[in-house]
C-alpha cells in the first residue's frame, strides 16, 4: 500500500469514527444530529453547490460571496470531519485541490432539494406579503 492510499484510508477511518461519535452525542433526536452535521448559515449551502459536481476552493469563493475564505476552509474542514465532503490534492505546480461530496454528503441530496423548495415557496410568500415597516406605517396613518 503506497503512502497515499494509506493517508485516505486512515482519513477515512478516523471520519467515520468521528461521525459515530458525534452520532452517539445526540441520544435519540436525528433532527438534532443532522442539524449539526448541516446546519449553520454555510454548510447547507456548501453541500448544495457541491451536489452538481466537484469544485475548486476558488470556485466556490465565486460561487459564495458573502462568506469570507477562512470561514469557507472552516466549513469544507468540518464537513470533511464528518465524512460529507472529500478533499483531493493534486500533486503538481501550482497545487489543486477539489472538494466532492462523499457517498454520505450525496445521501443529503433529496434532503437539500426539499429544503431548496420550502425555501423558494417561503420566498414567495414573503414578497407578498407587506414589510413590518409598511404595516406600521400603515396603522400610524389610520390612527
Amino acid at each position: 500500500m503506497d503512502t497515499s492510499t494509506q493517508t485516505s484510508t486512515q482519513t477515512s477511518t478516523q471520519t467515520g469514527a468521528a461521525t459515530t461519535l458525534k452520532a452517539l452525542r445526540h441520544g435519540c433526536c436525528p433532527v438534532e444530529a443532522t442539524l449539526d452535521v448541516i446546519g449553520g448559515r454555510w454548510k447547507g449551502v456548501i453541500v448544495y453547490h457541491l451536489m452538481d459536481g466537484p469544485k475548486r476552493f476558488g470556485e466556490l469563493c465565486r460561487r459564495l460571496p458573502a462568506i469570507t475564505q477562512r470561514m469557507l476552509t472552516l466549513q469544507l474542514r468540518e464537513l470533511e470531519a464528518d465524512g460529507i465532503v472529500h478533499r483531493e490534492i493534486f500533486r503538481q505546480i501550482p497545487p489543486k485541490v477539489e472538494y466532492s461530496l462523499t457517498e454520505l454528503g450525496r445521501s443529503l441530496e433529496p434532503t437539500l432539494l426539499l429544503l431548496c423548495n420550502w425555501g423558494k415557496y417561503y420566498m414567495e410568500l414573503a414578497s407578498q406579503q407587506p414589510s413590518p415597516e409598511a404595516s406600521s406605517e400603515m396603522s400610524l396613518n389610520t390612527r
